[in-house]
């Protein structure tokens, strides 16, 4: 399962993201409290077309440049309960019910990528 964001200013103009990745960007996103709820269950789904303004989207941008890529460094990656490891993936797909949490992590490139679109954007909206 996959994602994307699209820009509101631009169709040419868009994000992807897998389902491995996203989860813990949405954790991010979470934590930052700038979201209300019922947008950030949308973003959990595909093709809910969930619209984000500019203001929101350069929030975004911003708190994940500012408070999370200083914590990741290019060589970390962030965990869906907030975690870091420097621990690299190694692709395991963790089945054990005790450890799925562990599938689930976004690296320095992915959310530095992601707050570059969030800077860049009018807006977006998740398909």
């Amino acid at each position: 399962m996959s994602f994307t964001l699209m820009d509101l200013g631009s169709e040419n103009f868009e994000f992807r993201a897998n389902v491995w990745n996203w989860k813990p960007t949405l954790e991010i996103i979470k934590s930052f409290d700038i979201i209300d709820e019922g947008k950030l269950r949308q973003m959990s789904y595909t093709a809910t077309g969930a619209r984000f303004s500019i203001e929101e989207a350069h929030s975004i941008g911003e708190r994940i440049q500012s408070e999370i890529l200083p914590k990741l460094e290019p060589n970390k990656r962030i965990f869906a309960d907030l975690s870091i490891t420097d621990t690299p993936d190694d692709g395991t797909l963790h089945k054990d019910g005790d450890e799925q949490w562990k599938n689930y992590s976004a690296n320095y490139n992915h959310l530095r990528d992601f707050a570059e679109f969030c800077l860049k954007s009018k807006g977006f909206q998740v398909f």
